[in-house]
Formats: structure tokens, C-alpha cells, sequence
């Protein structure tokens, strides 16, 4: 039976020296259509030069807020940090860089009162449609979608931006991996471990938060090589788990990924947004053979 003390929600958002983009996140979820004595916010610094104490501050009139702060150990120990302080029923995980829109806990609350014990992931829109390189990386993740979620009811790829699931469960396969330092790699790998245990994941497009990323092409580049990185990681930790070796996507994954955006209406930017696509994989494969470099020193 719930416990209606306590909060059916705990809204983790793990952040880094983003005063503004966080300010935004925390309007976004007081202009929520959910009562407020459901859901708890917990704001977690990842070891900002500058405390956002004043921000947190700024919204506890309005909403149960709580800043946690911590040394710098990247966002998936952020967000095991909140976990480990959340009084919901369920953990629902966002970054600072996001807006959840007005009916994402209405939405949440639905798919909840359906399947309690699912992981359930949402869609996410880059509110930056005039950025190139912000728009593929949302491409990039919209592909992945497409691709790990034929059926919608049996998700196989969700990415912590747009993520909850029940806390118990939560803490029964291990929260993030605190290895994955860099952003990339955590989500795709607590998706995997989630699945292991036999726990099923939901794709849910209707529960939307807008993503404001501004990248240019140092940064494209540095994500997208984060992104091999942690997909190093992933694989080499996948071994350990299950004993298999790196298997890459049949080829037809990646001719596919070069024509997605001819399948949407880009006009002029198509071609564009393929090149893009195409530096992002090299960045990947770079990152990738890095970790890789790295890990065999060790």
C-alpha cells in the first residue's frame, strides 16, 4: 500500500557549474500541473566552483527541494547520491539542461498506475532547432530509439534524462555505475543491468522533456567522444557480467544511421546533418580505441 506521508515521486537532477540552464529546469517543474505535495525535487552539485545554494534557495517556497552536494564524480554518482536520499516511491531522473513539460509527472502517474514495476522512459526535444550540432545529437538519440524499441512495451534503450523507474528496484540492481565518470555509457548500462535482472522497460513518448544542449563543434566532438568512451566501458563491463565479447550492430545498422535524416524534412540542412552524423561515429570509434588505449595500460 502506498504510503501517502511520503512523496510518490523524488525528481533527481545531478548538476555542474550550469547556474542558468539549472534555474530553468527547477521553472519548469514549478509550472507543473501535479500537486506539490507529491513530488520531491532533489538538486545534487556535482562539486561546482560555485554552490547553487542561492538558486535552490530562490525555489523552496514553492516546491520540497533539497540541494545535495558532493565532490566531483560525474553524473552517475550524482544521481545515486539523490537516489540514496529519496523519499518517492519512484525515482524520476532528469538533467539540468532539461524542461520537463507540464504533464511529465500527469504522464509518469499514468503509465505507473499501469505497470508499477517497469522502467519507463520519455522522448526527448531539443529546443535548439537552429543548432546543427545539438540538433543530431538528438537525432543520434531519436535513431536509437527507433531502433532498440520496435515495441514500445518492450524498451530495450532508454536514456537517463527522461528516465524513472521504482526506487525499490532501483536499489536492488545497484543504482548507475559511479565508473562511468563522463556523460555517456551510465544510461545505456543501468538499461542493460535492468534487463538482466528480468525487469522490463517501457518507451512512453507521450512524457516529454525539452533538452536546451548548445554544442558547437569542439563540443560535438568532445560528447561524441565521451560517448565511445563510455560505450567502452559498457562493452568491457557487459564481458565481465555475461562473459561475451564486443558485438557490434550488423552493418545495416549503420548505413540505416547515415540515412536518417533523409527520412525527415531538413531541406538544404540534410546534408549537413549527415556529416554530422558521419564526425560524430568518428569521434565515437576515437573515444572507443582511447578507452581502450587506456584500459590496456592499466
Amino acid at each position: 500500500m502506498m504510503d501517502h506521508d511520503k512523496p510518490l515521486f523524488s525528481i533527481i537532477i545531478p548538476t555542474y557549474s550550469r547556474p542558468r540552464q539549472l534555474t530553468s529546469c527547477l521553472c519548469s517543474i514549478v509550472r507543473m500541473d501535479y500537486p506539490v505535495d507529491r513530488f520531491e525535487v532533489i538538486v545534487v552539485d556535482d562539486g561546482s566552483e560555485k554552490s547553487p545554494e542561492a538558486i535552490v534557495r530562490s525555489f523552496r517556497e514553492h516546491i520540497d527541494i533539497t540541494l545535495l552536494s558532493e565532490s566531483h564524480a560525474g553524473p552517475a554518482a550524482a544521481r545515486n547520491t539523490g537516489a540514496a536520499r529519496a523519499k518517492g516511491a519512484y525515482l524520476a531522473f532528469t538533467d539540468d539542461d532539461c524542461a520537463p513539460e507540464l504533464d511529465w509527472l500527469q504522464n509518469l502517474t499514468a503509465r505507473f498506475s499501469k505497470t508499477s514495476d517497469c522502467a519507463i522512459g520519455g522522448r526527448t526535444v531539443n529546443a535548439l532547432p537552429d543548432n546543427s550540432f545539438s540538433t543530431t545529437s538528438q537525432l543520434l538519440v531519436d535513431y536509437l530509439h527507433s531502433y532498440y524499441n520496435i515495441d514500445f512495451n518492450r524498451a530495450h534503450f532508454l536514456t537517463s534524462n527522461n528516465l524513472a523507474m521504482p526506487a525499490d528496484r532501483f536499489h536492488a540492481i545497484g543504482g548507475f555505475d559511479h565508473n562511468f565518470f563522463h556523460a555517456g555509457g551510465e544510461d545505456r548500462d543501468i538499461c542493460e543491468v535492468w534487463l538482466h535482472h528480468g525487469y522490463r522497460m517501457l518507451y512512453a513518448p507521450e512524457i516529454i522533456v525539452r533538452h536546451t544542449h548548445k554544442l558547437t563543434l569542439a563540443s560535438f566532438w568532445k560528447q561524441h567522444l565521451n560517448y565511445g568512451r563510455g560505450a567502452f566501458r559498457f562493452h568491457q563491463k557487459r564481458f565481465q557480467r555475461v562473459h561475451k565479447s564486443i558485438r557490434l550492430e550488423p552493418l545495416s545498422f549503420y548505413m540505416n544511421l547515415l540515412r536518417y535524416p533523409f527520412s525527415l524534412s531538413y531541406g538544404r540542412r540534410t546534408l549537413l546533418l549527415m556529416a554530422l552524423f558521419v564526425l560524430s561515429q568518428v569521434a565515437n570509434a576515437v573515444g572507443f580505441v582511447y578507452e581502450c588505449g587506456i584500459r590496456s595500460k592499466r
